[in-house]
């Protein structure tokens, strides 16, 4: 299977690293504007040929995949392109700049047959698996709510604000492990540099049964912050990814109310502190593990754990968090065909065992 990759700037020398890294298929062209980059990548890979047009990239016959990691402005037109043209596409998050444009592609991709897949790569690390098999199990009890926060100095961008930017991942994650999707989203947030783009942000995901989760966003951190807390009704999970070995670490602490009392001065809150497990989570490159899956998911006809319907959630959350801010924080409600249908994906058994 022959596979391009277009974008080589930031994030794509990791995929085509990844994709060169692969036995079954071959990194074939990689595509930019950029002809010193294309020739330092060339460099690196002497086996992948160059080029600086997507119009005879997405021409060209031998190319059976194509890999999307421009600016996100771009992902829509590109990705459109690809699939017209009979191609398999990944695209990096975000899918696209609206909901209709995620849409279009996922019907797109339905009607000729084709993989469609985004890049949410912390659905494929093992930590987030993890966490997503103990939820699963019911060793926290029930979800109470889930706390986000992705901070850090920069990178500042003019085209999209910093909840675009990062708020994605911990998007992604949170409707993974949850399993569910929202009724509602609140966003409040500032612009200090640029104006008109917000650098920091809090958001507000509502689901029902009275879960919820926030997310915190910012450019203008002392610190890199990559930390997630989730709270069950019997014990607690914190995910800090800045960690390099112990990334999950399970509470067993929580708060119970008498069941029964009399009177008020009976009523007394009881705490209860347990111990704290560290669980062991094989290390392994999450892109390496995404790659493979998406080779894996054209071979078989299988569908992505992150798919176009997945990816267009992700953009939908996105663009309520944007109306919300024009409108200084007020609830924006989600319905029907605004948040799609809740599918369960089964687990890949390759991702179960890595």
């Amino acid at each position: 299977m022959n596979v391009a990759v277009v974008g080589c700037g930031y994030w794509g020398p990791n995929l085509i690293r990844n994709f060169s890294g692969l036995a079954d298929c071959q990194m074939k062209v990689i595509c930019d504007l950029d002809i010193k980059r294309l020739n330092h990548l060339k460099a690196l890979f002497p086996a992948v040929e160059i080029s600086t047009s997507f119009k005879e990239l997405v021409a060209r016959q031998d190319v059976d995949a194509l890999v999307i990691a421009t600016s996100a402005s771009t992902h829509y037109a590109m990705a459109k392109q690809s699939l017209l043209a009979g191609k398999h596409t990944f695209i990096e998050k975000p899918m696209a700049t609206s909901s209709a444009e995620c849409d279009e592609l996922v019907q797109l991709a339905a009607d000729r047959d084709l993989t469609l897949m985004v890049g949410h790569t912390f659905l494929y690390s093992a930590p987030v698996r993890r966490i997503k098999q103990i939820i699963d199990a019911g060793e926290i009890g029930e979800l109470r709510y889930i706390s986000a926060r992705r901070l850090n100095l920069g990178l500042f961008q003019r085209t999209i604000n910093v909840t675009w930017d990062l708020a994605p991942h911990d998007i992604s994650i949170i409707l993974y492990i949850t399993g569910a999707l929202p009724h509602s989203v609140n966003c409040q947030g500032n612009s200090h540099i640029t104006k008109g783009v917000e650098d920091v942000t809090s958001m507000c995901i509502n689901f029902n049964q009275g879960l919820f989760a926030t997310v915190q966003n910012s450019w203008l951190d002392p610190r890199k912050v990559r930390e997630m807390t989730i709270v069950g009704s019997r014990r607690m999970i914190v995910y800090d990814d800045v960690q390099p070995l112990e990334k999950v670490r399970i509470y067993d602490v929580r708060v119970d109310t008498p069941p029964h009392y009399d009177t008020f001065a009976e009523f007394q809150f009881s705490y209860h502190y347990g111990d704290s497990v560290i669980p062991y989570v094989k290390q392994e490159e999450p892109l390496k593990v995404e790659c493979q899956h998406f080779l894996d998911c054209i071979r078989t006809g299988g569908r992505p754990l992150t798919d176009g319907v997945h990816g267009a959630q992700v953009v939908r959350i996105l663009e309520a968090s944007t109306r919300s801010l024009h409108e200084n924080g007020a609830s924006v409600q989600l319905h029907g065909s605004d948040v799609g249908a809740a599918v369960a994906v089964p687990e890949p058994a390759r991702l179960i065992s890595a």
